[in-house]
């Protein structure tokens, strides 16, 4: 099931390690004597001298933001932190690190995809008994079952995505009397509603595919369901079925109606996705698109605008598709530890906990799935929305869909459904021929 009617209202108003032996993980990370517990609860061990690497992609402010949560780290063991700056595609990047003999204690990796293949690769170490009993006590089923493989625990899941959020530029809905819908049905109309009064309605990074396979996910999930969803993921189902065939058909009624979209079908396909936010948000309320979709991250782009979140900008949830309920489609970075070392099974642990989340919740652009974390701290009641919303959907979140795809299908550029929904977008009458190309290469990848 998906996300319950009510976070709406949230919204609105703002396996084997590979040895055949024991788990290494489980008998030698054991907190010191002399170990810090704090408030929470956490239990963290002394680890004077010791230096733990953790590799992300993070850059820039989001960068910074880790960096204080690593200095906390250290602060609390009095380990010295190295941040390792990788590379996407993030398993390349570690695997020319492990070749070398250099890989960082921890990594964070981005996909769900990434953790299976470094579990297969056998780089992956399963959680100790204490990251494991700290996940347990701040973390849902759900979003413990994303970092698990084969039923055993590696990933802990430290930043989420709420990526069924559209974004609204509040002046564009106040002149043109829009009212905040909840139903596909009235998205359309509420388009129709803001394009009549002078004012393109939607905006879409059509030369960005991610976001279009976002679009569709969404739409899918809310419409066919998530067991078909997973099942789509997994390619259990194929790209011909008739529930793929209702899902393009109802984007289409969008992407078919050229008027609704900033610069039409090729203005939309020229348009990445930092412009799709800005364009949005610039210009009073005469910009060149009254809304964009997409996750919280969007924030980060509005903040290089004039417009101030909670008031110029608000947010809603992804309407209800066709019946179903809203959609709760996720993405995330989760911690895996790749030594087996003190070092990074106490940092595991901190990244569990909420003090860790804290830090960066406060700084901004930073979603926690960790539902013991106290949403006051974060810096606005907007993020908060997206914050509740995001718990309130529980174990009924599901993975972005292509994050779950070979890279080769979901996650490559010109090609795959990066490429067959961006061809869907200039031909949106074309749905047969669109799934039928979905279907030929799917099945490629998933073979080879």
């Amino acid at each position: 099931m998906a996300v319950a009617a009510g976070t709406a209202v949230a919204l609105t108003a703002c396996g084997s390690d590979g040895d055949g032996g024991k788990d290494k993980g489980d008998d030698a990370k054991k907190p010191s004597a002399s170990a810090e517990q704090s408030s929470s609860g956490v239990r963290l061990p002394k680890l004077d001298g010791q230096t733990v690497k953790i590799a992300a992609v993070w850059s820039g402010a989001e960068r910074d933001a880790f960096e204080k949560v690593l200095a906390d780290f250290g602060k609390r063991t009095g380990a010295k932190t190295e941040y390792v700056a990788a590379q996407d595609p993030v398993i390349g990047f570690l695997e020319s690190k492990i070749a070398g003999g250099g890989q960082p204690d921890v990594a964070m990796l981005p996909q769900v995809g990434a953790i299976q293949q470094a579990v297969e690769r056998k780089w992956a170490k399963p959680l100790g008994p204490e990251a494991q009993a700290e996940l347990k006590k701040n973390y849902g089923q759900g979003w413990q079952d994303l970092g698990a493989v084969d039923g055993k625990q590696y990933g802990v899941y430290f930043k989420a995505a709420n990526k069924s959020l559209v974004w609204y530029n509040t002046a564009v809905f106040d002149n043109a009397g829009a009212e905040v819908p909840t139903s596909w049905a009235d998205f359309l109309k509420t388009a129709q509603t803001v394009a009549d009064s002078g004012v393109t309605p939607v905006s879409v990074a059509g030369a960005d595919g991610w976001t279009l396979t976002d679009w569709f996910e969404n739409i899918y999930l809310s419409q066919a369901g998530p067991e078909k969803y997973d099942k789509l993921a997994r390619h259990e189902i194929k790209w011909t079925d008739p529930s793929v065939k209702q899902a393009l058909t109802t984007l289409g009624q969008l992407f078919g109606k050229p008027d609704l979209l900033a610069g039409g079908a090729k203005g939309a396909l020229a348009t990445e996705f930092p412009a799709s936010v800005t364009q949005t948000f610039t210009g009073g309320d005469q910009p060149k698109a009254g809304m964009v979709f997409e996750a919280d991250f969007v924030g980060i782009n509005i903040a290089e605008t004039d417009a101030k979140i909670g008031t110029d900008a608000k947010v809603f949830p992804f309407p209800a598709v066709g019946g179903g309920q809203a959609p709760a489609v996720v993405g995330g970075d989760a911690a895996v530890a790749l030594k087996d070392s003190e070092g990074a099974q106490a940092l595991l642990t901190y990244l569990a906990s909420p003090e860790a989340a804290a830090i960066w919740a406060k700084t901004g652009g930073f979603i926690s799935p960790n539902k013991a974390l106290d949403t006051s701290a974060y810096p606005n009641a907007v993020q908060r929305g997206i914050a509740e919303a995001l718990l309130k959907a529980g174990d009924d979140i599901r993975y972005d869909m292509s994050d779950q795809m070979p890279q080769s299908f979901g996650g490559s550029p010109n090609k795959g459904e990066w490429k067959a929904l961006q061809d869907f977008l200039a031909k949106p009458k074309d749905v047969t021929a669109v799934q039928q190309r979905l279907e030929r290469d799917a099945a490629k990848a998933y073979k080879d």
